[in-house]
């Protein structure tokens, strides 16, 4: 369930002063007089796994940052099977569309607990036409959502089933400072892999037998980095 933590305009405002990552996030440039233009509140949400941002088609009434946790953009298809087609992190935006007009064209799902700040639509409008700076983070933000997108096409959706999994396990792990890799649940793994559940148990049973992946407690595997490069450069 989502616990609303900051209500009011004005301490919302104050968190994003003093926000942990703020260099990441989209008001990494604001200076003290464009925080006056803000006139709603940007509210802090600690979301549990399982939770729902938004759903594809909804009406976009905010952009979301993620402070801390895990969030998944799902695509769902027309004959029922969904794609997981990214994965944000700290640092991230979900719902940029939104400020082009669109409605939300993914589902983003919480997969780790997660600190995310809903921007109300008509703040980032605001900002984005009163203050050259956010312009900046904006474009840098659709940037980086190009790249990242074309990336996950390139690495995660091409090559063998090993080559693919290869490459999952090293960019879960990136996502850790500790560098361990906590795996998603088999249903997601497939669903970012494309691939079946039953080809993706039978890969990573693979690689614990080649021991290239060591899993030190349930979903969570200590990893030979260089072997699994190899692996998912060869195949």
């Amino acid at each position: 369930m989502r616990r609303t933590q900051i209500e009011a305009a004005w301490l919302g405002k104050a968190e994003c002063r003093n926000c942990g990552i703020r260099d990441l996030v989209l008001f990494a440039d604001l200076q003290e007089a464009d925080f006056q233009l803000i006139h709603q509140p940007v509210e802090e949400l600690m979301l549990d796994s399982g939770a729902t941002l938004y759903r594809p088609g909804d009406d976009g009434a905010a952009a979301f940052t993620i402070r801390s946790g895990l969030v998944k953009l799902v695509q769902y298809l027309p004959d029922g099977n969904r794609r997981i087609v990214r994965l944000l992190r700290a640092g991230a935006v979900a719902g940029l569309e939104v400020l082009a007009g669109r409605s939300y064209e993914h589902a983003a799902e919480v997969l780790q607990p997660a600190l995310v700040c809903r921007l109300p639509r008509e703040v980032v409008e605001r900002l984005n036409q009163e203050t050259p700076r956010l312009h900046r983070q904006l474009m840098n933000k659709w940037s980086e959502s190009l790249r990242l997108a074309d990336e996950w096409l390139t690495e995660l959706n091409t090559g063998t089933s090993r080559q693919r999994m290869a490459r999952l396990f090293l960019h879960l792990a990136s996502l850790d400072e500790d560098g361990l890799c906590r795996m998603l649940v088999r249903e997601d793994v497939g669903a970012i892999l494309s691939l079946t559940t039953e080809t993706s148990s039978r890969t990573v049973a693979e690689f614990k037998r080649l021991g290239v992946v060591r899993e030190i407690r349930p979903n969570t595997f200590q990893l030979e980095a260089e072997a699994l490069e190899k692996i998912a450069v060869d195949g």
